[in-house]
């Protein structure tokens, strides 16, 4: 695995593609943006990031995806080739057309720390910015931070389930939903604990250390499956061979015989790989046939459709791993395909707003969140002072990032940290469909809420 390059930005912030945001709308904040103008809302107003509870088998989530967000909102406008797609729908007069031309994001952002340890019903962002620009930032704002923070938590799943020893590397490019899935997958997997992804690109763009193998069809363009691993040990710094191209236990036997033969060139195999069948009970015979020849360093990485509970099982039936390949599972959250993230107004000029529908209640006015001892949080209206400490803090004003971005490595270093420190209760993996979250109202937060049903 390599280490990041140098020049490469540590903070690994997300480089959305060199075009304005702006136009990473739903056509309805657009509209609505033009009936605001029109009817003089302009003013001043404030929303609220947080995840609709429950969230069926998740007990924690990890916040993710808020570096690329700010970057988005520094960069947002329209240029001139939105504007003129814009006018061509014949929706928008001439006003709104040229508030837009020289719209820019200027507000202010509260939000947790990236990689928090964090609950589902809590405010995790704060936009306060003019109304026009809080509402236009809604769409990129869900579209980055849903899909970062899903796969995160995905990622802090199997980081939980594999064990603090195992190295862990993102496989998912190839499955997940688009390019730019793929580039934020490896970033939010590297954030929640990961050690490495095989998305060359995303090492390239974040500093994340890279990691890879070999394919079935670089041993079946041999004439056969030894000469193939010879070949690869040769040209490769430090070979893993993949042994199940065609019978694994065969596979592993060649693959003891080039590490022999490296042993006497001066060199080690680094190690093998399973990607199919029976792992647990490949793994047991393959670690008995290394060690039995006289390698025991030789380490077993296992992949094959794996997430957090195909690791608990492979685990429980004794399986050997040293590291694990997660591709499909992760990229697309298998289990959990979308994350219900929402973004509401909560206070304007005329002071807390909040939605009662059925179902879809949430909290109003800026609120604070105190994290006490133990993963237990209190939400509070925001110049209460709760005890514990702050998750929110300002992250931007006046539309730009008040500190530089924190160092991903040290981020992912904390992340780990904190998910080997989670209470068994909410570390437990075990399916569950309606979780509790530990997250209580404060009694001004609460009395507020009744004055506004």
């Amino acid at each position: 695995m390599s280490s990041p390059r140098p020049g490469v930005d540590a903070a690994g912030r997300l480089r959305l593609a060199a075009m304005e945001q702006g136009a990473l709308v739903d056509l309805y904040e657009l509209t609505m943006a033009q009936s605001y103008l029109r009817q003089g809302l302009t003013g001043e107003a404030s929303f609220a990031y947080f995840v609709r509870a429950p969230v069926p088998h998740r007990r924690v989530l990890v916040f993710a995806g808020l570096d690329p967000l700010l970057d988005a909102l520094e960069k947002f406008a329209f240029g001139e080739d939105d504007l003129a797609y814009l006018e061509g729908l014949e929706l928008f007069d001439r006003p709104f057309l040229t508030q837009l031309e020289r719209l820019r994001f200027t507000g202010e952002v509260w939000a947790a720390e990236e990689g928090e340890i964090v609950f589902p019903g809590e405010p995790l962002v704060l936009v306060t910015a003019p109304r026009i620009e809080a509402q236009l930032v809604e769409t990129v704002l869900l579209n980055l931070l849903n899909y970062a923070t899903l796969v995160a938590t995905k990622a802090a799943r199997i980081v939980l389930a594999a064990g603090a020893e195992a190295v862990l590397v993102d496989f998912s490019p190839r499955r997940d939903h688009g390019t730019e899935a793929a580039l934020h997958a490896a970033r939010a997997s590297y954030l929640a604990g990961f050690h490495a992804t095989s998305n060359v690109l995303a090492g390239k763009r974040y500093g994340i250390p890279v990691a890879g193998t070999m394919a079935h069809s670089y041993v079946m363009s041999f004439p056969d499956e030894l000469s193939a691993f010879r070949a690869f040990a040769h040209d490769h710094p430090q070979p893993i061979l993949l042994v199940d191209t065609y019978d694994p236990l065969q596979g592993i036997r060649h693959a003891v015989r080039v590490a022999a033969e490296l042993r006497e060139a001066g060199r080690e195999l680094f190690g093998v790989r399973l990607d199919s069948g029976d792992l647990a009970a490949l793994s047991q015979a393959v670690r008995r046939i290394l060690d039995e020849a006289g390698f025991p360093s030789v380490r077993i990485f296992v992949s094959g459709d794996l997430d957090e509970e195909r690791i608990r099982e492979f685990r429980a039936r004794g399986g050997v791993a040293w590291g694990y390949g997660v591709g499909t599972r992760l990229g697309v959250s298998w289990d959990l395909p979308a994350l219900g993230g929402v973004y509401k107004l909560v206070e304007d000029a005329h002071g807390p707003r909040m939605k009662t529908s059925p179902g879809k209640v949430s909290l109003p006015g800026r609120c604070q969140v105190w994290r006490r001892e133990g993963f237990r949080d209190l939400v509070t209206v925001a110049d209460e002072i709760g005890d514990g400490r702050p998750l929110l803090r300002v992250v931007m004003e006046g539309g730009r990032r008040v500190a530089p971005p924190p160092d991903l490595a040290q981020r992912r270093a904390a992340v780990r940290e904190s998910l080997f420190s989670l209470p068994p209760a909410l570390a437990d993996l075990a399916p569950v469909e309606d979780p509790r979250y530990p997250v209580e109202l404060s009694p001004r937060l609460v009395s507020l809420a009744a004055g506004r049903r």
